[in-house]
Formats: structure tokens, C-alpha cells, sequence
């Protein structure tokens, strides 16, 4: 049993270095520059949920 569980966990190991093998990485100019979108996508999206919520703020203030 010890002997069939130390043949699996080797084989585990050897194919997760296969598979990191046929990772692509992104490069330090990618990475930055998906951050940069992903920021300023956040920013935006916070602005424009603002101006929404004040406007229903203020819609449903005059409705009642």
C-alpha cells in the first residue's frame, strides 16, 4: 500500500511539471497593462453606479 501511494504521488509530480511546461505566462508589460484596465473598468463602473443611485435617490425623494 505505502509503495502503491509513493508510485502515485510521483506520478502526480511529474505530470504537474509536465503541465507547467505548457503554461504561458504573461509578461511584466501584459500583466501591467490588464491591471491598468481591470482599474480603470472599476473606476468607471463606481462612477456610473453613483450617478445611478443618486438619481433613483432623488427620483424616489420627489415620488414620495
Amino acid at each position: 500500500m505505502f509503495k502503491r501511494m509513493t508510485d502515485l504521488i510521483r506520478l502526480f509530480i511529474t505530470d504537474v511539471r509536465a503541465e507547467l511546461k505548457k503554461v504561458s505566462f504573461p509578461s511584466r508589460g501584459e500583466t501591467v497593462g490588464s491591471t491598468a484596465v481591470v482599474i480603470v473598468f472599476c473606476i468607471l463602473m463606481s462612477v456610473y453606479l453613483s450617478v445611478v443611485d443618486s438619481f433613483l435617490t432623488w427620483l424616489v425623494g420627489k415620488l414620495i
